[in-house]
């Protein structure tokens, strides 16, 4: 007694060549599911060529990049110090408002 497949009933041996109309199906959806498949790694291979192609143009940039960041670095410095030397000529106005405020004061008592 031999079974065709695991926990089928044995088939008479006119019928082992001629397969169902389940198998039929299925045999062309394993072969669909396969194209497919197929066609997603052709996808994904090609997805990851263009993002190595992105990335190596990427890195082109890197100097340039280096380099825009050294000038932002040197024009911030340049512009904390103007930004500091107004702070403080404020606080020296704001200083100089209270010693006139309080002379005026004085005057008055």
């Amino acid at each position: 007694m031999t079974s065709s497949g695991m926990g089928q009933p044995p088939r008479p041996q006119s019928a082992a060549n001629v397969s169902t109309h389940f198998e039929q199906q299925r045999e062309g959806l394993v072969r669909e599911i396969a194209l497919s498949l197929e066609q997603v790694l052709q996808n994904i291979n090609r997805l990851n060529r263009n993002l190595e192609s992105v990335i190596t143009v990427g890195n082109e940039f890197s100097s340039v990049e280096a380099l825009w960041s050294q000038f932002e670095t040197v024009m911030g410095a340049g512009n904390d110090g103007n930004e500091n030397e107004q702070e403080h000529e404020h606080e020296h106005e704001h200083e100089h408002e209270q010693e006139r405020e309080q002379e005026g004061a004085d005057v008055e008592t």
